[in-house]
């Protein structure tokens, strides 16, 4: 097949329809990159810009001693857009890979236009072709319009095409009271450098406290297109701590890889803010 006559249709351009749309270019393939934004809107996108991220500006540990981190490390081999994208928008996070999320999907958003292969379609995709010709990846996301989400629920035959966000709060710096907390990334106590994160020690006491108030406190209820089924590894503090009250502290707030230099020991649970 003459690949300069042969071309492959993406839906979404996200995080994975971006990065596929840049790889099948490498290999000199035309692409047809399908975005509804901002044509059609969604209720959790903030701009039309390509690969928005919604949820989180973290993309996880950066480490080659974790999976995530391996992951990255053979992305960047393989020339992987995003990644390359994440390293010139990064921003302090310790260990893991955090981006200005404004200015990393601008900087896809730009690559993607440039690229002279890559054809950005602004417009809805409302079927799937029949043709079994017609190579069509589809990199829609959980926040695929109803129309084609109907169809990929009838192709899948499955219901479970959901979008849930976690709310992360903002925390003005002043609130903080600097003499009881201190600035560490986790397992680098033998670091000259300060740490990223500002960690906040809680005692027994305080931590259990912490919990009763985050199961009986007010709740953000989930909004109409949202339902609560849970990712299980992005759960809201609350619902962790409904499923025990030491949930927390062997999970978010644990305090592994971490000396409060005020008592030289590890805290009970810790509370990792991100400077950003």
């Amino acid at each position: 097949m003459d690949k300069n006559n042969f071309s492959i249709t993406i839906i979404g351009a996200g995080l994975a329809g971006c990065e596929a749309a840049n790889q099948l270019s490498k290999f000199g393939v035309n692409v047809n990159l399908y975005e509804m934004r901002p044509k059609v809107t969604t209720a959790a996108h903030k701009s039309s810009n390509m690969a928005e991220l919604v949820c989180s500006n973290s993309l996880k540990s950066d480490s080659e001693d974790n999976a995530t981190g391996i992951l990255k490390n053979e992305m960047r081999k393989l020339g992987s857009l995003i990644l390359e994208a994440a390293e010139e928008t990064k921003v302090p996070a310790g260990k893991a890979l955090a981006v200005d999320r404004d200015k990393f999907s601008k900087y896809i958003t730009d690559k993607v236009e440039e690229n002279e292969l890559i054809n950005v379609v602004r417009d809805e995709v409302l079927e799937l072709s029949d043709n079994e010709h017609d190579l069509i990846i589809v990199a829609s996301g959980p926040l695929t319009s109803d129309s084609l989400s109907k169809k990929i629920s009838e192709i899948t035959e499955s219901e479970h095409l959901y979008f849930y966000d976690s709310i992360s709060p903002i925390i003005d710096s002043e609130s903080i009271d600097f003499s009881k907390v201190f600035k560490a990334s986790r397992y680098d106590n033998d670091s000259d450098e300060e740490g990223d994160y500002i960690n906040c020690p809680l005692n027994k006491e305080i931590y259990y406290e912490l919990v009763n108030d985050l199961i009986e406190g007010e709740k953000i209820e989930t909004r109409e297109f949202e339902k609560a089924i849970y990712f299980e590894s992005c759960m809201p503090v609350e619902v962790l701590s409904e499923r025990g009250i030491d949930t927390l502290r062997f999970g978010p707030l644990k305090p592994v890889g971490l000396i409060d230099p005020k008592t030289n020991k590890t805290p009970f649970a810790v509370l990792q803010l991100r400077t950003e």
